[in-house]
């Protein structure tokens, strides 16, 4: 049985207020988009367009626990030839509805149904980074007629790097922020996610993170991972990216697991020194890896 929560997200209204505010800077930061709203069977869902009219469809997801501009900003140079559709992932930071649902089932890939039907698209491409990435795995598990290929980038729905490394890390780190929120203990909370120095990283980035950290209840559960039986009528072609440092989707973890659950993966592609926030030169080799494969 679907499970659905309905608890809001935000710890308080000033908290949404100011993600709201930074969300809009960001997205005003990158350009000029499209906005389209669309319902759901579980609320109403916003969404960035851009790219040419008449440009491939392209749907890209966003990762977890932050806001759509952020991951949508490393896959902007695609827009020179697909139309990207870019949703704020439901129960997550940004503008869509605060309904929490659960990873766990087949919630995602009906929301994502609902989502493409709303949007008048049938069969689509599709890119998922991190938390992103099991969506679309969910969405292969509910629906494979509507991908038509599928990029996953960091993904997660395949397979988890060491819990203790994650919540000595970067959980506890976090927690101690959230106690008494100082630059230093958020930098130290999101260094080991980041490749380059977070000294010399985007400044509105972090205070966005330091924002999410503070006022958001955050998604604590990954989306299940997706198994053979599930996936067994998904014969999209399909691209894996990972990054040889990510705490969170280590290679060791999720290349195995998705060469035994993926049918038709076409290989992977491992970045060498890359953590789960790519530098820019990780960034615009995905890029390239992407142009290639959706050709």
């Amino acid at each position: 049985m679907r499970e659905r929560r309905d608890d809001g997200i935000y710890r308080s209204e000033t908290g949404r207020e100011e993600i709201e505010r930074r969300y809009r800077e960001m997205v005003d930061s990158l350009g000029e988009f499209d906005e389209r709203w669309v319902e759901t069977r579980f609320g109403e869902t916003h969404v960035l367009v851009t790219g040419p009219v008449e440009g491939t469809p392209l749907l890209v997801f966003h990762g977890g626990n932050v806001v759509n501009p952020v991951s949508l900003e490393w896959f902007l140079p695609l827009a020179d030839e697909f139309r990207l559709y870019a949703p704020d992932t439901i129960g997550h930071p940004g503008l869509s509805a605060e309904t929490r649902v659960s990873p766990r089932d087949s919630s995602y890939g009906e929301w994502v149904a609902d989502l493409l039907d709303g949007l008048g698209l049938d069969s689509v491409a599709m890119v998922g980074p991190s938390y992103g990435g099991g969506i679309v795995l969910r969405t292969a598990a509910y629906a494979p007629e509507r991908i038509e290929r599928a990029a996953l980038i960091n993904p997660a729905g395949l397979g988890t790097g060491s819990i203790v490394r994650m919540l000595r890390e970067i959980v506890l780190p976090m927690f101690r922020y959230r106690l008494r929120p100082t630059r230093d203990r958020l930098h130290r909370a999101v260094a080991p996610i980041f490749t380059d120095p977070i000294e010399e990283g985007d400044r509105e980035l972090l205070d966005l993170i330091g924002t999410v950290f503070r006022e958001v209840r955050l998604e604590r559960s990954f989306p299940k991972r997706a198994t053979r039986d599930e996936l067994s009528e998904f014969g999209s072609p399909t691209l894996l990216v990972l990054c040889e440092e990510d705490v969170f989707f280590p290679p060791d973890r999720v290349r195995p697991r998705a060469d035994a659950v993926i049918p038709y993966l076409l290989g992977a592609v491992v970045l060498e020194g890359e953590s789960h926030f790519p530098s820019e030169r990780g960034r615009e080799r995905i890029v390239s890896e992407l142009r290639t494969f959706l050709r």
